[in-house]
Parts: C-alpha cells; sequence; structure tokens
C-alpha cells in the first residue's frame, strides 16, 4: 500500500462549508470508487476560523495559520492505494474542488497517535488539525534537515504545546506537475481553544513559562526550516476509514 496526500489551494473567500461539503459529499465517494482506501478529509472552513479578537495582539506567538500561497492551501485529502501509478481517477475527483492541486507520495509516521479525542468515522475530531507543509533552509542539507525534524523537533513539539495528536509525511516525491517541493507535511491535532490562546497553544501554566516554550521552539524551528515559506493552515480533520 502506498499513501498519497494532496494539498487543495483555493481562494482565501470561497466559503468554507461549500469546499468541505463538496469533498464529503462528492469526492469521497468518487475516490473510494477509484480504489481509495483510509480517506482523511482536512478542510479551512467555519469550525476553525478564529472568532475572537481579545488575543489578537498576541497571534505572532500562534504558528496555527500562516498562508504563503496565493490563493492558500485550503484543504487536505489524503488516502492509501494498492498503487500509486493508478491515482489518475482519484486526482480527477479532487480537481474540481481545487484551484490548484499538489499531490504527494508519501511515508507516513506517527510520533503521538490521537487516543484523548477520537471521534466516530465519518464525524469532525474535536479541535483542530494544523497542516504545516515544510520548506528546509537553504543552507541545511536534506540529512540535516531529517535529523533534525525527526529527533530535535519531536521532541520539542510533543513537550512544548497542547497537541494529542501528530502525524509526519515524509515527502517521497511529487506525483503532480508543479507541486512545489517541500520535503514534509505535518499534521497536529490541538483543542480549539489554542487557536486563539497562546497559553493553550504551548500547554503554559504561566506567562514565564510560555515566553520559555516559545523561544525554544523558534530557535529549534529556525535550525533547519525557511520560515517564511512555511506554510501553516488550521483544519477542521475528518477521518473517513
Amino acid at each position: 500500500m502506498e499513501k498519497l496526500v494532496y494539498l487543495l489551494f483555493q481562494n482565501a473567500d470561497f466559503p468554507g462549508p461549500h469546499l468541505r461539503e463538496g469533498l464529503l459529499h462528492e469526492a469521497v465517494p468518487a475516490l473510494r470508487a477509484a480504489g481509495a482506501h483510509w480517506i482523511s478529509v482536512n478542510v479551512h472552513d467555519e469550525d476553525v476560523v478564529r472568532t475572537t479578537t481579545t488575543e489578537v495582539e498576541r497571534w505572532e506567538e500562534l504558528p496555527s495559520q500562516r498562508w504563503i500561497s496565493d490563493p492558500p492551501a485550503r484543504a487536505m485529502v489524503s488516502f492509501w492505494m494498492q498503487c500509486a501509478e493508478e491515482r489518475a481517477a482519484c486526482e480527477r475527483a479532487l480537481e474540481p474542488h481545487a484551484i490548484r492541486l499538489n499531490g504527494y507520495l508519501v511515508s507516513e509516521s506517527i510520533p503521538l497517535v490521537n487516543t484523548a479525542q477520537r471521534a466516530s468515522i465519518g464525524e469532525r475530531t474535536p479541535g483542530f488539525n494544523q497542516v504545516s507543509s515544510l520548506v528546509k533552509r537553504r543552507d541545511v542539507s536534506d540529512d540535516e534537515f531529517r535529523d533534525i525534524w525527526l529527533h530535535d523537533q519531536k521532541l520539542i513539539a510533543i513537550e512544548c504545546q497542547s497537541s494529542f495528536g501528530y502525524k509526519r509525511n515524509s515527502i517521497v516525491r511529487p506525483m503532480t506537475a508543479g507541486a512545489r517541493n517541500y520535503l514534509g507535511i505535518v499534521e497536529e491535532n490541538f483543542p480549539i481553544e489554542a487557536l486563539t490562546d497562546p497559553r493553550v497553544f504551548y500547554d503554559a501554566s504561566s506567562e514565564t513559562q510560555l515566553r520559555e516554550r516559545v523561544d525554544r521552539m523558534t530557535r529549534n524551528v529556525e535550525r533547519f526550516l525557511q520560515m517564511d515559506e512555511v506554510e501553516l493552515t488550521p483544519m477542521s480533520e475528518y477521518l473517513l476509514g
């Protein structure tokens, strides 16, 4: 079995509910018919839009959204196939829902399995799923990137954040023409309150601890990521089985 991940780029003002319903009720049945298994749909919709302004001045401490692309990555669909070369019908099922489609063959690892906030098949996972598309620093080798990402960053992410699920998709190769040369796509499940409260995001019990955790995270990601090119999007997660 091989895992495929597709980032769907759509206009920032495209209604999230329309994107979600189109993927769940049109794309997913077509994916199943084309041979896809263990499908997951992540979408930037009304459930992950920040609705409070009380912490606006502190949002720079919250890495839960950073749109670099125009249009931005508004959704991510992943699934497994017996043979990735037979994906053409799957891509046709996704194309009507995106302005641009970037597909990747990936190797999946799950350093932190979500056992605390499970949802029934087809239901929305509680909280939100932060989807991060990783670009390495230009002065860092691929081997250095993977060493820091797979070891140091894993420990810091688990120790310094309130995430209850952590999945890494290490990119083997792009599968669509023109797909950006990301090295990895990360999925991290957070409580919904982490969208607007830095102390919740960083699981900090005090302002001092928040500052320490923000600094620790910042220092490490700057070791291996080209942060001005890393795209982050909070999404609603649906696991379809």
